[in-house]
């Protein structure tokens, strides 16, 4: 049984470091029992060692497959590979599942054909074809073959959709009824499973030909009278349906709008071929929320913390390489004013201000338009009114730090001119900031480019720039 409470935030770090003081533990007592000379010194070794693996597979036999996959994530890749050794083969195919891309194709490299395909074969449709991605194609035709017609169809119907559909995330176990029997019947139906399928809410009212024609919950069937029939309760208006081409990320929203746990998917005749759970939707989320994180950063995929340096390097390199450019522009328009900055050094001290504020300022509008975007929120005639908006924002926020930092720069080195610059590249900044802020996701999002996707990275080489050629140049008119 797993040993992990949901409400205790400290649960999984005291599993990792359980496990970490295990391997650590038996590292040191093989590496004392290897220097020491024995009598049977082969089998001494055996049995330290076999005593270790025994208490550390006892361990990872508690803790649920998502624990453990979390656990191999935060490992070295060597301890990655002991402890996913001694996970117990039933277990293989949801770690895989629950394990990053990058780490789980470390993970897949070690394992042999039969390994493979005795975690392959433990899945259910859905998850099979989000795991086929990963594996050998030869070898995932293989286990394709062992299914049966329906289970057969339905894999390759879960991966016939695009990623961040509802198609691709939408899974097929789910209970149908009709609406002429009664609820006793239904009742006696559901007896005859040995467990209902996760988050089971509401069941499905089918005609004979499969099309949805109402919904029971569970609710309902339990305080109704069980003689009254099922078209007598089931929930014919307001049914909330997706279908397999809709966005994922609308279906999310919805999910969280109106409270679901469950949902089914009806194809162009309005047939139920599938359903979507609030798991789905927050395995969902969550994935997105962490892409969209890595994208703010330049970075085009989820990492392995432990991944070999080359590997990284690639990942990384691209958004570095403009980064590299930006800071070169910023260190040239710097040196348009080295003659500036020499009469007076203040400057020098005062530029990375107004440059980083204007930064900060500029990420601020970026998080809001792409936040909005992926919510839907944003339609291409706002695009003034946003503009409007944000500059008014900018136009405050300006005058007030403006002042201060002016009133400041004035007490430090006794020049009211030089507070008065200061004040004003502020404002002109923070309002080329709340420009590029709102028309840097805009515009990839008009190009169909990820909208979150190095916006930091092109923000920060904007407001700097920016930031530096302002100050720097009002500072030259006015004060030299």
């Amino acid at each position: 049984m797993s040993q992990h409470d949901p409400r205790d935030p400290d649960t999984l770090p005291r599993h990792l470091h359980d496990v970490q003081q295990l391997l650590s533990r038996q590292r040191l007592v093989e590496g004392l029992v290897h220097r020491q000379s024995m009598p049977h010194q082969d089998l001494v070794e055996s049995i330290v060692h076999r005593q270790h693996t025994t208490a550390l597979r006892r361990k990872l036999d508690r803790l649920h497959p998502a624990d453990i996959a979390w656990i191999l994530e935060a490992l070295p890749l060597a301890d990655r590979l002991l402890v996913w050794d001694l996970v117990r083969s039933e277990k293989d195919g949801e770690i895989l599942l629950e394990v990053s891309d990058a780490v789980r194709d470390g993970l897949i490299a070690t394992m042999d054909r039969a390994e493979l395909r005795a975690a392959a074969e433990t899945l259910d449709a859905d998850e099979l074809a989000d795991l086929a991605p990963s594996l050998p194609p030869d070898l995932m035709q293989e286990v394709l073959d062992d299914l049966d017609h329906e289970e057969r169809r339905q894999v390759h119907a879960a991966m016939s959709y695009p990623e961040d559909t509802v198609g691709a995330l939408m899974d097929f176990d789910m209970v149908t009824v009709r609406a002429d029997v009664t609820l006793e019947v239904v009742l006696r139906y559901l007896r005859r499973f040995e467990a209902l399928p996760d988050h089971t809410d509401q069941i499905f009212v089918v005609d004979r030909a499969e099309r949805l024609r109402g919904i029971l919950t569970l609710e309902s069937l339990l305080i109704s009278d069980p003689e009254r029939a099922v078209a007598e309760v089931m929930q014919r208006e307001a049914v909330i349906s997706f279908a397999p081409e809709d966005d994922a990320g609308s279906a999310a929203q919805a999910f969280e709008r109106y409270d679901l746990v469950s949902a089914p998917v009806l194809d162009a005749a309005r047939r139920v071929i599938g359903r979507l759970t609030v798991a789905d939707m927050v395995d969902y989320i969550r994935e997105e929320s962490e892409a969209e994180i890595l994208s703010h950063a330049g970075l085009r995929e989820e990492e392995d913390i432990f991944a070999p340096v080359i590997r990284s390097v690639k990942n990384r390199w691209a958004w570095l390489a403009i980064n590299l450019v930006t800071a070169f522009v910023a260190s040239r328009v710097i040196g348009l004013f080295e003659g500036s900055i020499e009469q007076l050094v203040a400057l020098a001290a005062l530029m990375p201000i107004v440059a980083g504020v204007g930064g900060n300022a500029g990420n601020q509008t970026i998080t809001m338009i792409v936040r909005a975007i992926a919510m839907g929120q944003i339609q291409p005639s706002a695009l003034r009114r946003l503009l409007g908006k944000e500059l008014g924002v900018a136009l405050i926020n300006g005058l007030v730090w403006g002042c201060v930092l002016g009133l400041v720069a004035w007490a430090l080195y006794g020049n009211p001119a030089l507070g008065l610059v200061m004040t004003a590249a502020m404002i002109l900044n923070l309002l080329l900031a709340a420009i590029a802020g709102v028309l840097i996701p805009l515009i990839r999002q008009r190009l169909g480019k990820d909208p979150a996707l190095g916006s930091s990275v092109l923000i920060t080489a904007i407001t700097d720039s920016g930031g530096f050629f302002i100050f720097l140049g009002l500072a030259t008119l006015f004060l030299l």
